[in-house]
């Protein structure tokens, strides 16, 4: 069976939250999707292979984006999170609006940037809010358009820190080396406004780094981690489109797939998920 021929199948049929990123990074997403609806199903979908995303072209991270959704839809996904900042950034949108009508106008494709530049409001109180996120996130200003949309009277102070995710899949957020980067990272940022008082983490990826970020951050900036926002903003759309809450299977089962060795996912997956993780290697995202 074909691709194509597996979303034609499973159009309308309920099934697994589906959850994507490049590599390990929306594992922190997943579990706080986990922890808000421990009922639901989910497939989460890993393109190790081929990450990182953030140094890639928009072309590239568009059509590898592309190739993952439809993989999700033909495993039966009817919703999806693109729980990538880079692929939310720089692919999402176009998804959305010239994929979706074509492949199944009735799923439902969702990112992490939104319902992140949603949630700022609410928290500064000078109106100053400082970006961490890789090259790819912060080069593309998605976080810029969207506050500027949602939010025009807040200033976005910027910060790409190309090492942070490096540091943490070679699992070194407890090192020496995490220290100098996100040290170096954030007095960077802080010295291009002395009111941000709100820092975005910007890279699914640096809730691992949490406790560096904690301690090199001056006290009384809020720090957004974008789980919490994300589970919190994926309950309030189920609420509000119950025709897609009943297209979502319960029975609180998670599978793993990877695009890269199956050994190397798990010990990684594991620190992300502080759990055993046996996944399942996808060797062509365009095979089902």
């Amino acid at each position: 069976m074909t691709i194509d021929q597996a979303i034609q199948a499973t159009k309308g049929i309920p099934g697994p939250i589906g959850v994507f990123d490049s590599g390990y990074g929306g594992l922190t997403i997943l579990r706080e999707l986990r922890r808000a609806l421990p009922d639901a199903d989910y497939i989460y979908l890993g393109d190790n292979a081929r990450a990182p995303y953030g140094n890639r072209s928009f072309d590239l991270i568009h059509a590898f984006t592309l190739e993952a959704v439809r993989h999700l839809f033909a495993r039966g996904c009817q919703l999806i999170i693109i729980a990538c900042n880079t692929a939310s950034a720089k692919a999402l949108r176009t998804i959305q609006q010239r994929h979706l009508p074509g492949i199944d106008p009735a799923r439902r494709v969702l990112g992490v940037i939104r319902p992140t530049a949603e949630a700022v409001a609410g928290l500064t109180h000078t109106g100053a809010v400082g970006l961490v996120g890789t090259p790819g996130t912060i080069a593309s200003q998605s976080y810029d358009m969207e506050l500027a949309k949602l939010h025009p009277h807040l200033s976005l102070y910027s910060q790409a820190c190309p090492m942070w995710c490096p540091l943490v899949e070679n699992l070194e957020a407890d090192g020496d080396g995490a220290d100098y980067f996100v040290r170096r990272d954030i007095a960077t940022l802080m010295a291009k406004s002395p009111d941000i008082d709100t820092l975005i983490l910007g890279c699914t990826h640096y809730p691992l780094l949490i406790d560096k970020i904690r301690l090199y951050t001056p006290q009384g900036v809020s720090i957004i981690q974008q789980g919490e926002i994300v589970a919190a903003s994926l309950l309030d759309y189920l609420r509000r489109h119950p025709e897609m809450d009943a297209l979502v299977t319960r029975g609180g089962a998670t599978r793993y797939l990877t695009t890269e060795e199956p050994e190397k996912f798990s010990r990684l997956a594991a620190v992300f998920m502080g759990e055993p993780v046996e996944p399942q290697r996808v060797r062509h995202l365009n095979d089902i």
